[in-house]
């Protein structure tokens, strides 16, 4: 199966393409946006995987969906066009990153330059039906991207994950602590993050982690 995903995923993620899950997965997606509204683009499904290649990868942070409103989803998990209005959950998001390091609110709320940096930005399932959250859910994608994680944990070591809200922190129940520093606190969204996602400092413990280990800090 040709998978367009960049190049070192491809090779890392090799065996998944034949499995009956995927193959069964790729008729529904192409089903999808042949017949419905869907978004991100198809060219953006693996846009998380082409911005940050898997040996560049030293910060994960997991979403749940791409944003199902027209324009806003870009393949990158919380990250929204240039020039597209923050939704709420990446308002607290950098509002939080304020109050931890003083970093400005910025203009864009497009996170690709984290990506570049190395923040491999993970949505559970990488596709959805336009005005219909959840709508892609229980169809593969989350098989997948367990394996992405999987993979990203057994490989690599001193990743630093970030797992917000009881979904995420569930996905990254099996990672190994001894190996990778694990920050985990409620979602962002309005709906929780003052129940412990303001005030978690997960900005700051990531970088501070990265440079103990001898990697470059993300500029949040």
């Amino acid at each position: 199966m040709n998978v367009k995903i960049e190049e070192s995923w491809k090779q890392v993620l090799t065996n998944e393409w034949s499995k009956d899950y995927f193959v069964n997965l790729t008729n529904f997606v192409r089903n999808e946006y042949a017949t419905s509204q869907v978004f991100p683009p198809g060219r953006e499904i693996f846009a998380a995987f082409d911005a940050t290649p898997f040996d560049k990868v030293k910060v994960v942070i997991i979403g749940q969906d791409p944003y199902h409103d027209v324009n806003q989803a870009n393949g990158l998990c919380f990250s929204v066009r240039d020039g597209i209005p923050f939704p709420p959950s990446l308002l607290n998001i950098f509002k939080e990153i304020e109050s931890d390091l003083g970093t400005p609110i910025p203009a864009s709320g497009d996170l690709t330059r984290w990506a570049h940096q190395g923040v491999l930005l993970l949505n559970s399932t990488l596709t959805v039906r336009a005005h219909s959250a959840g709508s892609h859910q229980n169809k593969g994608w989350e098989q997948f991207t367990d394996e992405v994680i999987l993979q990203l944990a057994q490989r690599k070591e001193n990743l630093v994950f970030i797992l917000w809200g009881s979904y995420a922190i569930k996905k990254g129940a099996f990672i190994n602590r001894m190996k990778h520093l694990v920050l985990s606190s409620p979602h962002p969204s309005p709906l929780s993050a003052y129940r412990g996602f303001f005030g978690n400092k997960h900005f700051s413990q990531a970088n501070k982690y990265l440079i103990e280990h001898g990697k470059q800090p993300i500029e949040w």
